[in-house]
């Protein structure tokens, strides 16, 4: 009803104007244009005036209620159809009838209460997106964690972790379309010093600038080795800050040691992160201003309306998962690429041991810092290893001074296409914490119970078979008797073996219900050791055991017990199935993320078909047409495959009869 009244109050005035207009005479040459007089025949007669205002009014107040109820498209064919009837009828009233219509002052009423309703109409729609679009900004903004020039200092930092950072400096296009500083840090080893061809030196960071934001490449630019001398940083790179295919800004970059290519990725994704700070910033500074198109169509102005209401409730299924990340289990926080945090759930601040009134200024490596432990004591290297390669970063710490154990997981998320050739782009890191000090308490729990069982078990097997080889070797037993005394020893042999075994294929089901206590480990010396410890066995055997150490390796992550034992019996298997005089060489490399360690024989060789399967569980290679060897278990290798894959490494495995095998495992570094 309020809409009604509002609209026929806006009619009327509108028909008003025009009748104003028609009783001032500024109408009648228009009205005259209209009335077809005979000849011979007096003047056509006015109408009165109550009659003619009464029609204007009419006219109005008809028109702008059905533009109201039946909108401006449908309105527009019966007004002009109306129209179209009353110019008729002027034209025939005048001239059979000698009476004006007033068709001009009607026609003029209508469409001027048509327009102003129609404008009253665009008005509430875009007051109404208006509104919506206000509330969606603010709300999109309490996920955003920070404003754009707090992203942009935040996003300065990460690149400062992260890189040999000597200076880093964002440029932003102003009203002229000239690239200004907006943002900058310079890295903490500067010697802050400032160079004396300081003027020269900022031009060509500023044309390297422009050359990007061109190009949409990254730029780089090598200084010579005088430059070098005199000044501190090496290399300047330049990164486009491009979103949509649109340029708007560039990142400088002035680094102390050589440019590394396979900081691309990580530069090129940084870079498209500040470039949506810098749209969301410019799209919230332009909605606050007029939208002038908006009243033009109304039809317009609803396709305005709907697709915010689609993008809404995009907005609000994509809260869905922050809502459910609250009530998991586990300790769960999402950072964007700027290293800022958007979000927090209970049980990580719990884990973090962060209060809630601090998680709104916690950035990414302010909550990393609060896991630091033995194995992860360099949160930038790991955030720099997951940035670069796209590989989940996951590691157990363990605190013994409130003996607990976490998992720790960072994560790199990329959208999801449709089309399976668009490729992929980093959007968010996910960083997941599991307490998983239970666990760890009924696995050990398990593995003492079944050591238990296992030692009680070999306890009476031992007796029973050291009395029954007593017994045995009396020449005083009957030959029936040694006989099944015989069958026991070999019976009780067999049954002690089966428990090694079973004990062995437990560890291998269940490598993680051992105890691991991961802590940096130098895979040099875990050789240096085994390769002294098993020389006995090779001179036993008249073979050469060899060593190439790398002193220059990084240490690893990993339990010293377990890896000790792997290399151990890679070594065992190479002295074993090698014939005298020959050479098992170990040997250690450095590979990109990873350390390697290669056991080289010149023995018998393993057949092709065999390759694929000597990992696998009580599986053994028959040699030049000979059984198998019993002696063995088949265990030895697949040991060395769980507990290097528990580790999060690989092994791998060359070999060629007649010319030797080549084992190796590698194992990630820190």
């Amino acid at each position: 009803m309020k809409s009604l009244l509002v609209t026929s109050l806006l009619s009327l005035a509108a028909a008003l104007v025009v009748w104003a207009l028609w009783a001032s005479g500024v109408l009648a040459s228009a009205q005259a244009v209209f009335i077809l007089p005979r000849a011979g025949t007096s003047a056509v007669a006015a109408p009165q005036t109550s009659v003619a205002t009464l029609l204007i009014l009419a006219a109005g107040l008809i028109t702008g209620l059905t533009v109201e109820r039946a909108g401006a498209r449908r309105a527009l064919i019966y007004i002009g159809i109306a129209l179209l009837l009353l110019c008729l009828s002027s034209f025939l009233a005048s001239a059979f009838f000698k009476v004006d219509v007033v068709f001009v002052p009607v026609a003029m009423a209508a469409c001027a209460a048509g327009l102003a309703v129609q404008v009253k109409r665009l008005r509430q729609t875009d007051m109404e997106l208006t509104r919506n679009i206000m509330c969606a900004a603010s709300e999109v903004n309490q996920l955003e964690g920070a404003e754009a020039g707090a992203r942009l200092i935040s996003g300065l930092k990460l690149l400062e972790a992260v890189l040999p950072l000597d200076e880093a400096i964002i440029f932003h296009p102003d009203a002229n379309g000239q690239l200004v500083p907006v943002a900058r840090t310079r890295g903490k080893s500067s010697n802050g010093k400032i160079e004396a061809d300081r003027n020269s030196t900022w031009r060509a960071g500023l044309q390297l600038c422009e050359r990007a934001a061109e190009s949409g490449q990254i730029v780089t630019a090598t200084k010579d080795a005088e430059s070098a001398n005199r000044q501190s940083s090496v290399a300047s790179v330049a990164v486009p800050l491009c979103h949509e295919g649109r340029a708007l800004g560039a990142l400088l970059l002035r680094l102390r040691e050589a440019f590394d290519e396979s900081d691309r990725p990580l530069l090129s994704a940084v870079g498209a992160q500040l470039a949506r700070s810098f749209q969301r910033d410019e799209a919230r500074k332009e909605m606050h201003g007029k939208a002038i198109a908006t009243f033009l169509s109304r039809r317009g102005s609803a396709r305005r309306l709907e697709a915010f209401r689609v993008v809404s409730g995009l907005l609000t299924e994509q809260r869905f998962g922050a809502e459910v990340l609250s009530e998991t289990s586990d300790g769960q926080a999402v950072a964007y690429l700027d290293g800022t945090i958007a979000y927090l759930n209970p049980h990580m601040l719990e884990a973090a041991r962060i209060e809630a009134d601090e998680a709104a200024h916690v950035d990414l490596f302010t909550l990393l810092d609060r896991f630091r432990a033995g194995v992860f004591d360099e949160p930038t290297i790991a955030v720099r290893r997951v940035l670069q390669t796209g590989n989940a970063y996951e590691r157990e710490l363990y605190y013994p001074d409130r003996n607990q154990t976490l998992l720790l997981r960072i994560a790199l998320c990329f959208t999801r296409r449709a089309s399976d050739d668009a490729e992929a782009q980093p959007i968010c890191l996910a960083i997941t914490v599991r307490d998983v000090t239970r666990m760890k308490e009924l696995d050990k729990l398990k593995s003492d119970m079944i050591s238990l069982m296992s030692h009680e078990l070999r306890t009476p097997i031992t007796s029973i078979n050291g009395f029954a080889e007593l017994l045995a070797m009396d020449d005083g037993v009957p030959a029936e008797s040694r006989e099944f005394l015989n069958i026991i020893v070999s019976e009780s042999q067999r049954l002690s073996r089966m428990i090694d075994t079973f004990l062995s294929v437990t560890k291998l089901e269940a490598a993680d219900k051992q105890e691991v206590m991961k802590i940096p480990l130098k895979l040099d010396d875990v050789v240096g050791d085994m390769v002294v410890n098993l020389q006995p066995l090779a001179k036993k055997k008249r073979i050469r055991l060899v060593q190439q150490p790398n002193g220059r390796l990084p240490p690893v992550a990993a339990d010293k017990s377990l890896i000790t034992q792997c290399v151990a019996n890679l070594i065992d298997n190479a002295i074993k199935y090698s014939p005298e005089k020959t050479t098992v060489s170990v040997s250690t490399e450095l590979e990109a993320d990873a350390v390697r360690v290669l056991v080289e024989d010149r023995g018998y060789g393993i057949p092709p078909e065999s390759i694929d399967r000597v990992w696998e569980k009580f599986y053994r290679v028959a040699r030049d047409g000979q059984e198998k060897d019993a002696e063995t278990t088949g265990l030895g290798l697949s040991f060395v495959r769980e507990v290097i894959e528990q580790h999060g490494g690989s092994v791998a495995l060359e070999s060629e009869v007649g010319r030797g095998s080549k084992f190796s495992f590698t194992l990630p570094r820190l």
